[in-house]
């Protein structure tokens, strides 16, 4: 059995070419990952869009139907920065849909990543910062109901801290909030996580290395979760356009390595997100985030998990 990975096709819906948003890096990322035979089109797994009650679990009904309507106060779309569509809409509950596929797959197996995910400035009631719903919080709210986990935990290593994460699970003791984040970036309100790490400008690989390693044996045996959600954020790279940080391919090759190998040595399953990643060069930026599913395939042919 491969990696578990998730996709669809409705990941980038038609676009404006010169936005800001690089909607095009998810089928990008598909094509590379294909090319490169981390993935195969007869294994990949193709999520249904999540439904208005799990969405509901995290988020506000009412603002759940504005969304899909297309009905979002002027305010709440210069907030969100993304132009609404018919196909975005769909794409958007579809990628919640796949990011809890692949949590699913990672209970099971023990490991899987999402090929999108990590909308981590969405709140309960608005969006913010090309995030419409968040889709960590919808998995940790939906799997705790269920009973699937007792805890989870959400690993957040995107390089703007995971605002709207920890505002919608600040009441859900269940679900803790680690965000790994530049100190001088969006948002500049910051929110309260439960565990936050500010990060200085510039800094580089072994010491970025070497605070996810102490956080991780610090808290990994400290809340012992029943499922990491780890958000992979390329942002942190030296030459994203909306970083700060200064890590390299290879700093980043070692941090998803890292959070994966920290989990499995403690028997926790972990499941893969995107996260951010801005870059005029979208094709690179595609090989950026393929990263995490390269060192995730790595991983699972080592341990033979599947």
């Amino acid at each position: 059995m491969r990696l578990p990975l998730v996709y669809h096709d409705d990941y980038s819906p038609p676009f404006p070419a010169n936005h800001r948003f690089p909607m095009e890096k998810f089928r990008l990322l598909h094509a590379h990952l294909l090319a490169s035979g981390v993935a195969d089109d007869a294994t990949l797994l193709r999520p249904d869009c999540c439904p208005a009650e799990i969405l509901a679990l995290a988020h506000c009904p009412e603002y759940v139907a504005r969304y899909m309507e297309g009905a979002l106060p002027h305010a709440d779309q210069r907030r969100l920065g993304l132009p609404w569509s018919e196909s975005l809409a769909r794409r958007t509950v579809r990628a919640v849909g796949g990011s809890l596929l692949a949590a699913e797959q990672a209970l099971q197996h023990g490991l899987a990543c999402h090929l999108a995910g990590g909308t981590h400035h969405a709140h309960y009631d608005f969006p913010a910062g090309f995030c419409i719903f968040n889709d960590l919080a919808v998995i940790s709210r939906y799997l705790l109901a269920s009973g699937r986990v007792q805890r989870v935990l959400i690993f957040d290593c995107d390089v703007h801290q995971g605002d709207g994460t920890a505002r919608i699970l600040a009441d859900t003791p269940e679900a803790i909030t680690v965000s790994l984040h530049c100190e001088k970036n969006f948002p500049a309100r910051k929110a309260e996580s439960d565990w936050d790490i500010p990060l200085p400008m510039g800094l580089g690989d072994d010491d970025y290395l070497k605070v996810v390693d102490d956080a991780l044996n610090y808290l990994l045996p400290l809340y012992q979760p029943d499922l990491v959600l780890y958000d992979a954020g390329v942002d942190v790279h030296k030459d994203d356009a909306l970083g700060y940080l200064q890590l390299t391919d290879t700093g980043l090759a070692r941090r998803d390595r890292a959070v994966i190998e920290h989990c499995l040595g403690r028997d926790i399953p972990v499941v893969g997100v995107i996260g951010g990643g801005y870059d005029k060069d979208r094709a690179l930026l595609a090989r950026r985030h393929g990263i995490l599913h390269h060192s995730a395939a790595a991983i699972w042919a080592e341990r033979g998990l599947g």
